[in-house]
């Protein structure tokens, strides 16, 4: 093992460069050269490959994005695509390759193991969404963006007496809503792995606002509908006024949380380790505060079991 690379894909999570940050800084100090592949599968296939140092990576810790670039490509998830990536990595002498992202990024990584490619995964993600460990990098820092949002939009919600729609990110899988409004002190959360009922929301809006809670905070991944068609159906069912807020992107920006720089440090750093040990075709992740790791297929077939204790918590506390 003397040359390996490191690639940040799919959807940008705060604490990628922090990752990145650790691969490199770990790699030099066992005397590996390492390369940083720009804007991910797509700069693997044209060979965007830039050699690092201790000052690539200075001063990086703490933001947001990643240096490296992101990008999806459509022709990596091609066999002939995957075949030219394999042999650039070859024809640049890369012998490990450590993968940043998500599920996708994760099943791109198991296809280039397939062709003889050694491939650690480490989970970038802010939905949190993989079922292996407990958090991806970034769904900390993506929590407290939305608790901030939270904590303002409540005082002008408190202002006007009125209902306050959230959306959040979160497709398939509905933990940073649950987190965001259990921390939040929401008065709802809707999240696609719970059944919805539109007359459920509508009657506890009535109930509390009879018992004279005349504003009330409602976080709604994005996965389970639209915020605006919820706001219209609320207040044609009930005389009450209701907002939506959409936060998109803003989720995803800012300073990188403690957790998230420290997560992504310990993984990085493992991901080395692993690779120096002549070990492929294997993802990172932490269990219980204790860092591990699996292969990829078998990571990619477990299923996500929603935190159900912590929605049942911030139910009894609205």
């Amino acid at each position: 093992m003397k040359n390996i690379a490191v690639l940040t894909s799919g959807g940008d999570a705060p604490g990628m460069n922090a990752a990145v940050r650790a691969v490199v800084r770990t790699g030099i100090s066992k005397g590996l050269n390492v390369f940083g592949v720009r804007r991910g599968f797509s700069g693997l296939i044209c060979g965007d490959f830039e050699k690092m140092n201790e000052s690539s990576v200075s001063d990086i810790i703490q933001r947001g994005g990643t240096i490296l670039q992101t990008a999806r490509s459509e022709e990596f998830r091609t066999e002939e695509g995957q075949c030219k990536a394999a042999n650039m990595i070859r024809i640049f002498e890369i012998d490990g390759l450590v993968v940043i992202g998500g599920e996708g990024s994760f099943a791109g990584a198991m296809g280039l193991s397939k062709k003889g490619i050694m491939c650690i995964g480490v989970p970038g993600t802010i939905d949190n969404d993989l079922a292996y460990t407990d958090f991806s990098i970034g769904f900390d820092t993506a929590v407290n963006n939305v608790l901030d949002a939270i904590n303002k939009i409540r005082d002008t919600s408190s202002s006007h007496e009125r209902v306050s729609i959230i959306e959040v990110m979160g497709r398939s899988s509905g933990d940073i809503a649950l987190y965001s409004g259990l921390a939040g002190g929401a008065e709802g959360i809707i999240v696609p792995e719970m059944e919805f009922k539109l007359e459920n929301i509508c009657k506890l809006l009535v109930e509390r606002k009879n018992k004279g809670k005349l504003h009330s905070i409602i976080i709604l991944a994005e996965g389970v509908g639209d915020s605006k068609q919820l706001e219209k159906q609320i207040m044609e069912s009930v005389n009450i006024e209701v907002r939506a807020t959409i936060l998109g992107y803003t989720q995803r920006g800012g300073n990188t949380t403690a957790f998230d720089r420290i997560l992504a440090s310990r993984l990085g750093e493992r991901a080395v380790e692993l690779l120096t040990g002549d070990k492929g075709g294997r993802v990172v992740g932490i269990k219980n505060n204790a860092i591990i790791d699996m292969e990829i297929g078998e990571a990619l077939s477990m299923k996500k079991e929603f935190r159900r204790e912590l929605y049942e918590l911030a139910a009894k506390l609205q």
